[in-house]
């Protein structure tokens, strides 16, 4: 199954707080992890950005995008990269599941430190309820001050 992709031209400027937006869809499987991870560095080259910013939205990418896939019961994921004036947004939403996301102490484990690198590599992060059932939307945020626009 291909993924469905939906990307969008820039904003007018009668709405300058999106720049750029790029969002698609996967489904909920192990597999998929790479193509987000494909898909992001892609979209991320067409807009310019530089190799470092790439790096690190890709990794954030791969650790969201795995989370909605190993602890939720996801039958799909939508990954949106937004280029804002001040900052660049990932988010990935999935289907929901019994806890919300949150940063555990692994001790020695090297499986469970996916958020605590979203929490070092970015300026904000959180997790946010759509209204739609259990479904909700893990996002991190990178300041364009951390590093170079797009």
């Amino acid at each position: 199954m291909s993924p469905r992709v939906t990307h969008q031209r820039p904003r007018t400027p009668a709405l300058p707080h999106d720049v750029r937006r790029f969002t698609f869809e996967l489904p909920a499987r192990t597999a998929s992890v790479s193509r987000a991870r494909r898909l992001a560095e892609e979209r991320l080259i067409l807009w310019g950005c530089a190799p470092d910013i790439r790096e690190t939205v890709t990794l954030i990418v791969s650790e969201l995008v795995t989370n909605a896939v190993v602890h939720t019961a996801s039958g799909h994921v939508v990954c949106e990269l937004r280029e804002g004036e001040d900052q660049l947004r990932i988010a990935v939403r999935d289907e929901g599941g019994a806890a919300d996301p949150r940063i555990r102490d692994c001790g020695e484990d090297e499986r469970g430190r996916g958020l605590l690198l979203v929490d070092a590599l970015s300026s904000a992060w959180g997790s946010d309820r759509t209204g739609h059932g259990t479904a909700r939307v893990v996002w991190a945020e990178l300041a364009h001050g951390m590093g170079h626009t797009c």
